[in-house]
Parts: structure tokens; sequence; C-alpha cells
């Protein structure tokens, strides 16, 4: 679990949206998506003192992710603000460049950021990704297109690169 209440001032609100993959809690904080998880997926927050809202962000969201599942949306137009370290936030943007459909390995992802040595650094910043599908972690592969780590799980993975393939 990891704590998104440091500053007790500040209220994060969330929804659940159902999906064909399970729930997926979507969070907001000071009108910026914060969180995308999987219910009881590795890295999942601890939502004490979170609020259960339905802001108009958190709808946007909701209805962008429900278009992606329904394969009617292939990129996303919501304001992001991931929690992370500097380095973390470098990878996940690289993410963010990576095309729809698409694949690549964490390999050739550490080359294209001039950090050739950095696959496992890179590969747990990838991790650690809070935002679940809207930051795309799970186009990273292994060598040879070997589906490996997914905070969501092996098999969601498998659906999410599945759905894309198919539109």
């Amino acid at each position: 679990m990891n704590s998104y209440n440091a500053d007790p001032a500040v209220t994060i609100e969330y929804m659940i949206l159902t999906t064909s993959l399970g729930p997926l809690w979507i969070a907001a904080e000071n009108d910026q998506l914060i969180g995308s998880w999987f219910d009881q997926q590795r890295y999942f927050p601890d939502t004490q003192g979170w609020r259960k809202a339905q802001t108009a962000l958190l709808m946007q969201a909701a209805e962008q992710l429900t278009d992606y599942f329904q394969g009617q949306r292939q990129s996303f137009e919501l304001p992001l603000a991931p929690r992370g370290t500097p380095f973390q936030k470098t990878v996940w943007h690289q993410l963010q460049t990576l095309p729809y459909g698409s694949t690549t390995e964490y390999g050739k992802l550490a080359l294209a950021m001039g950090r050739p040595t950095a696959t496992r650094a890179i590969a747990a910043a990838i991790g650690r990704n809070p935002l679940s599908i809207l930051i795309p972690c799970h186009r990273v592969v292994g060598k040879n297109g070997q589906l490996t780590g997914y905070a969501g799980g092996l098999a969601r993975k498998a659906s999410l690169l599945k759905l894309e393939a198919s539109h």
C-alpha cells in the first residue's frame, strides 16, 4: 500500500469504474488525475481519507476510459499529475509517446531514453506507474515480445494489448 494522504488538508476524490477487467479506481486531486488503479493491483494506495465523488473531471475520465475499453478511443485528453520521483516522471512521460496498438521492449525504451544501462531502473519505474491505461505501461514487453511485469496482472496486460491490436 502507498500513502497518498501526506497532506491532511488536501482531499483526494475518487470513483470506481466498472470495466471488463475489473473495478478501476480513478483518483483526482486539485482538478488533476493522480491515479487509476485496478482493484487489488500491486502498489494500490491506502485510500483512507479519500472521498467518493462524481466530479466533472472524474466523470470525464470515466467516459474516456469507457470509450477506450469499447475500442472507440486511442488517446486521452485529461490533466495527469502522477506522483513520483523526477526519474519516474521522465519514464512515465516517455511511455506516453508509445502509439496505441504498439509495443516496445524495456531495453529499447532504455535506449530511446538515452539510458541504455538503466533498463532495470526504467522497468521499476514502469511498475510504479500510478495511472494504469492513461499512461500506457502495458505497451512495454520483455525481449521477443514476452509478457512480463504489470502491476495489474499479466492477464490484464494481455487483454489490453489484445484490445488495442483488434482496433
